[in-house]
């Protein structure tokens, strides 16, 4: 694990992605952009590697990672692919979606990713920078947000090293998340059931109808099989009042339309603004005077719906 003030600050070009994959390559761990939220990358079938991202995060070893990979190709020596999920990665692949598939038996793996589950979460990220790192670093990676576990995540580099900083090698500093909110991830089953297990910026719905009939379900409650899923996730280390008109005199006031606050997340109610700054309004809140949060409603509708999930784990 790195020292303490060793985390080093890379950039996007290229010296900098070459130091990176460096790094991976050696077994290091790297927090990486991406067009959700900053992840936290290792090599994929090294298990010291992958034991060094749940020791940093202090994250639960029955909570599995997802792997980044650079192509449908590199996924599918992973994962069995159904002609649906073939079809799903064409439409969305490079993109925010996460698929959950049967892993394979010989997959090149570290045996922590999948916790122990006969399912793997994969996903092909929008993002040039974490893209030239899988390619350069020459396998897949496993790559959890880049903060300690259950805390807010992050989409600046700034807030990766709030709570990284000294417990990683290092981190490419690419500016800020375009979409600032986690993958929607979708687990296609063998009998052809589409569940949904986190919500996020894709609509599973308009997915599904797209590419054939039938629904999407909400997961059933058992087995975390995915991250997110915990009851309690995302938190900004104080207590959190969810739907708030008005803020009480100790709280800090988190806005969303014509519901003003302190800091708001769209003051046009515009719910893409909002999933972009929702992360980084939390870690405003968390790091005010006042000791407790109110956030105003946010219509449950497109990623209204991923926004309110994360604000109620957020609560929890």
């Amino acid at each position: 694990m790195a020292d303490k003030n060793a985390t080093e600050r890379l950039s996007t070009n290229a010296a900098g992605i070459a130091r990176a994959a460096e790094i991976l390559r050696d077994g290091g761990l790297v927090a990486v952009p991406t067009e959700t939220v900053y992840g936290l990358a290792a090599r994929a079938d090294s298990d010291r590697a992958v034991a060094k991202i749940y020791a940093a995060k202090g994250r639960p070893s029955f909570n599995p990672l997802i792997v980044h990979v650079a192509s449908v190709t590199q996924a599918k020596e992973l994962a069995d692919f159904s002609a649906e999920a073939e079809s799903v990665a064409a439409r969305m692949w490079p993109g925010a979606l996460t698929l959950v598939l049967p892993v394979k038996s010989d997959a090149a793996l570290a045996s922590a990713i999948t916790a122990g589950l006969p399912t793997l979460a994969l996903r092909m990220p929008d993002h040039p920078a974490m893209r030239d790192l899988i390619e350069m670093t020459g396998c897949p990676l496993a790559a959890p947000s880049a903060n300690r576990s259950n805390a807010i995540s992050p989409t600046t580099a700034d807030h990766v090293l709030e709570t990284l900083d000294g417990r990683i090698d290092a981190v490419i500093d690419g500016g800020k998340c375009q979409k600032g909110l986690e993958s929607s991830i979708l687990a296609i089953r063998h009998d052809g059931r589409w569940e949904e297990l986190r919500p996020g910026p894709v609509d599973l719905d308009a997915l599904r109808r797209s590419v054939s009939d039938g629904e999407v379900v909400d997961a059933a409650m058992g087995a975390i099989e995915a991250p997110g899923q915990q009851i309690r996730h995302y938190s900004p280390g104080k207590p959190l009042r969810l739907n708030a008109a008005v803020p009480e005199e100790d709280e800090f006031m988190i806005g969303y339309g014509n519901i003003s606050g302190d800091i708001a997340l769209s003051d046009r109610g515009d719910l893409g603004e909002a999933a972009m700054r929702l992360y980084s309004t939390l870690h405003a809140a968390a790091k005010s005077d006042r000791p407790r949060i109110a956030v105003a409603p946010i219509p449950e509708q497109g990623i209204g719906k991923a926004i309110n999930d994360r604000l109620r784990r957020a609560a929890a």
